[in-house]
């Protein structure tokens, strides 16, 4: 039977009205979900499924916000713990460029491949979805009662090669649509030109890029930096307790009362 929304949003309302404000919300509903006389259990009548239930409706918030925070606008690019920078193989040419008074040559290429991954992103809110429907209260029992970053060693293991498959369409049509392969053919023609009147490079060759391998570097770093923003939501929800969503749930009973 499938449980409504609007009945997850009064278990997690009466789970914050029963359970102290010191505990985290995955440890209120690990001790639901694995001891049998837990008051919350009792209280609630609470059975498995509709806790783990409740843990998928955090997860699905917390995929949502991760999801939300990158496939927009500059959601790479101004994001430092994420932004994609040149592939280690052109960081020789990036400097090369930059001394030759080419920076905007470099900055330009990168920011084409981040605009090209925020693009992606957005697909992955259909996969994610898909992986928390079909997780069975035996995986929502191992992520409340495992690591800290159990839910997105999770998310890893079940859409990582799905991901993979859908997010490198989409940017290899993002790349010609922000101009990723002639942002890389510019920068890789005026390095050889600055290159080519001195040594700045020296004698070392340069590893040159096809359109493919961007697009999978791109793919890949993107995928990257999601998961990154996964694990960053999977801490804000083990660490933010139920209280702190007890004004959001107010108004969500205020307007169901109208």
């Amino acid at each position: 039977m499938k449980i409504s929304i609007r009945f997850l949003i009064l278990i997690a309302a009466f789970l914050g009205l029963l359970i102290p404000a010191r505990a985290g919300f995955f440890d209120q509903l690990k001790t639901a979900l694995t001891t049998n006389s837990s008051p919350v259990a009792m209280a609630a009548g609470l059975s498995e499924d509709q806790i783990a239930s409740g843990l998928k409706q955090a997860l699905g918030k917390g995929v949502s916000n991760a999801v939300m925070t990158l496939g927009h606008s500059d959601g790479f690019l101004t994001n430092l713990t994420v932004k994609i920078p040149l592939p280690a193989k052109l960081q020789s040419v990036e400097s090369a460029l930059r001394l030759a008074g080419q920076s905007k040559m470099a900055d330009d290429f990168v920011a084409s491949m981040n605009h090209a991954a925020e693009q992606a992103v957005p697909v992955a809110a259909g996969v994610f979805g898909d992986a928390i429907q079909q997780m069975s209260v035996t995986d929502a029992k191992a992520i409340l009662t495992s690591t800290n970053d159990a839910a997105t060693q999770y998310f890893k293991r079940t859409t990582q090669t799905n991901l993979y498959a859908k997010f490198l369409p989409v940017v290899q049509k993002a790349t010609d649509s922000v101009g990723v392969t002639a942002q890389y053919k510019a920068m890789m023609g005026k390095f050889e030109a600055a290159n080519s009147l001195g040594s700045m490079f020296g004698s070392k060759p340069v590893v040159k890029f096809s359109a493919a391998d961007i697009d999978g570097y791109v793919t890949q770093r993107a995928l990257d930096g999601l998961f990154v923003m996964v694990a960053a939501e999977e801490k804000n929800i083990r660490a933010n307790p139920v209280a702190r969503t007890t004004d959001l749930l107010q108004k969500v009973f205020a307007t169901s009362t109208k």
